[in-house]
């Protein structure tokens, strides 16, 4: 009778601890927080990721999204999670012990031995850098760099690929080497998709005018590839070029952005090659972290 008791009483006990359990982790849910989804693809609608953005919000006033290095931020969320995780077990917290939305000193449950001091050691580093790219805002004059730079280039890649003397005639190596002229005219066409459309996607824009930049990357270097075969006029080429990103930014903004919250109506090699151009931008969540 006394066995049934106990087995009864450790029953209720444990029930007990499970019920505190969830609720502490509908308590974190409710606020924002929530566990990275496990060896899975982390996107920007994923909870892990939403939690991040919403502290980033109330911390430092702007989203996810306006950080200089948004992929990083969440890499070391990420990390932090596993290792908080690794530390609250072998420290002797109770299995299952949910650690997000908690700090380091809450999941550490003391001791662990020579193990646990070097966890506290990583966790350490990775708090500190994860402190500073928290706080490294995207600010509005870097994108203004971006947009000169592509101006800049713009007239400088005209120049190249019509008459490089004017820039160059001056130096000697440019009259001594040989088919240096023509070089510098195949250049001045590729520097669209080398510089210009580049530094226009480094000012991360969203919606028809990323849709617009992401054809251009895509359209200028099959343009540079294939138009040689056509004419050896590197202003021809140069101009072939404008008209396709020209041409990108009046499909984007004709044709909208509608589709492209859609991922289902995408093929599979589509959707790599704009998640692989999503890489540094700030929309890469969508990417195995």
């Amino acid at each position: 009778m006394m066995v049934e008791q106990n087995k009864e009483d450790d029953l209720v006990g444990g029930m007990i601890t499970q019920e505190v359990r969830e609720e502490a982790k509908e308590a974190l849910a409710a606020v924002g927080w929530a566990a990275p989804s496990g060896s899975e693809e982390l996107t920007s609608d994923d909870p892990f990721v939403r939690s991040i953005d919403a502290s980033i919000q109330r911390e430092v006033g702007v989203g996810l999204d306006e950080l200089l290095n948004p992929a990083k931020v969440v890499n070391l969320e990420r990390e932090l999670y596993s290792l908080r995780s690794e530390l609250a077990t072998i420290t002797g917290m109770e299995e299952g012990f949910e650690v997000a939305g908690l700090s380091t000193s809450e999941c550490d449950g003391g001791d662990g031995g020579e193990e646990a001091d070097e966890i506290r050691k990583k966790i350490a580093t990775k708090e500190t850098s994860l402190d500073l790219e928290r706080r490294s805002v995207f600010r509005g004059w870097l994108k203004n760099v971006f947009l000169a730079q592509a101006v800049l280039s713009f007239f400088l890649s005209f120049i190249m690929a019509s008459d490089p003397g004017l820039l160059f005639g001056n130096f000697g190596w440019f009259n001594s080497v040989y088919n240096m002229d023509t070089s510098i005219r195949v250049l001045g066409f590729w520097w669209w998709w080398l510089f210009i459309v580049p530094s226009l996607r480094s000012r991360r824009p969203s919606g028809a005018e990323k849709k617009a930049l992401d054809i251009a990357f895509l359209g200028t270097p099959l343009i540079s590839l294939v138009a040689p075969a056509a004419t050896k006029d590197t202003v021809i080429i140069w101009a072939a070029n404008l008209f396709v990103v020209v041409s990108s930014y009046g499909y984007a903004f004709l044709v909208g952005d509608d589709d492209d919250s859609d991922d289902s109506k995408k093929p599979g090699w589509l959707k790599f090659i704009f998640k692989s151009l999503d890489f540094g931008t700030g929309k890469e969540r969508g990417a195995r972290l």
